[in-house]
């Protein structure tokens, strides 16, 4: 199994009627700003670990796990960390991160003795991705540096979408409630690093098999070989009601201060994700010319998971903007794919 190089350690902030789990490495530094690492749908906290041991040097680092997700759970039913429920919603609301978020930095800001409002680094992967950016341009002085990664939005929708989605969203709580929306188990440990290995064919067998020890839970915590569950929500699955408002998103990335990287991976998600055209890397990169300091970089031999696919490239990027006065990656306006 993956051996660690830097241990993290686990806190518990009470917030917004949730009990958040974050996960944290390193040691608060008064002269560099705490990075917040924000993973993506279906994913945990400690999915970041392998980038956190490649950076070239120590930084405090700190990654929730958002609601309905891994150790996270409503405030009222404790300290419970195996498998769900995870409290009594049926469904999620993505403005809810951009607060949580809100509620995480304050609090923690105020924890580690800096005001409230003292601004933060922040990298986010794929969901996490896209609640980083609409993040900074919601609290712009709240960012300093941002490091997306493929963060790629969705594809645009119309108005008269509308009627359907709301139908369809009403539906789809009704499967819930039926128990007709679940998650799948897996058969032990090894099951269940075989399915994050089935997903990505780059994931390395030792890598998977410590992932899963933090990805999913065994149903009977006597029964280690039987069946586990992944430790998220069903109710994730369920679509959200709203519809993905290009020309609001569009304009709180046009509010964006921070100086933001884009990182891609070789391998084209979008194409993959949306065969039919719905939505592109080069509509993805139309879009980021809205972004006043925006760069794109791309990471060799990697998919979506980039950051498990690539941890020394990840890191190396992500350290080059943070700390360097110079620029990284090709002007978003130039990017030519």
């Amino acid at each position: 199994m993956y051996q660690v190089l830097r241990p993290s350690r686990s806190t518990f902030e009470t917030l917004r009627g949730q009990r958040y789990h974050v996960r944290e490495w390193g040691q608060p530094d008064a002269a560099r700003p705490p990075l917040w690492l924000l993973h993506g749908w279906m994913d945990v906290s400690a999915s970041w670990q392998f980038v956190v041991d490649a950076l070239a040097h120590e930084r405090h680092c700190l990654a929730p796990d958002w609601r309905g997700f891994g150790l996270t759970r409503a405030a009222h039913l404790g300290d419970a960390d195996g498998p769900p429920p995870y409290g009594d919603a049926d469904h999620y609301l993505f403005a809810d991160y951009l607060a949580d978020l809100d509620f995480l930095i304050t609090r923690v800001n105020e924890r580690l003795g800096r005001a409230p409002d003292a601004p933060i680094d922040l990298v986010g992967h794929s969901m996490g991705g896209n609640v980083a950016m609409l993040y900074a341009g919601v609290r712009p002085a709240r960012v300093r540096r941002l490091v997306n990664l493929e963060g790629f939005g969705l594809p645009a929708t119309r108005p008269e979408q509308a009627p359907r989605r709301y139908a369809a969203w009403i539906d789809e709580l009704h499967q819930l409630t039926r128990g007709e929306i679940t998650l799948k188990t897996y058969t032990g440990l090894a099951g269940v690093a075989q399915r994050l290995m089935k997903t990505n064919r780059r994931l390395a067998e030792s890598r998977a098999r410590w992932l899963a020890t933090h990805w999913a839970r065994p149903l009977d915590p006597a029964n280690p070989d039987g069946e586990w569950v992944i430790l998220g929500d069903p109710a994730h699955k369920v679509r959200s009601s709203h519809l993905y408002r290009l020309d609001e998103v569009l304009a709180v990335h046009a509010a964006i201060t921070a100086p933001v990287l884009a990182v891609e991976a070789s391998d084209d998600s979008l194409a993959q994700w949306f065969p039919r055209g719905e939505h592109s890397l080069a509509e993805y990169h139309r879009r980021l010319q809205v972004v006043p300091d925006c760069r794109i970089a791309r990471v060799d031999d990697a998919g979506h998971m980039l950051h498990h696919d690539q941890p020394q490239q990840v890191a190396a990027l992500i350290e080059a903007h943070l700390d360097a006065p110079g620029s990284v990656g090709v002007p978003a306006r130039a990017w030519e794919g």
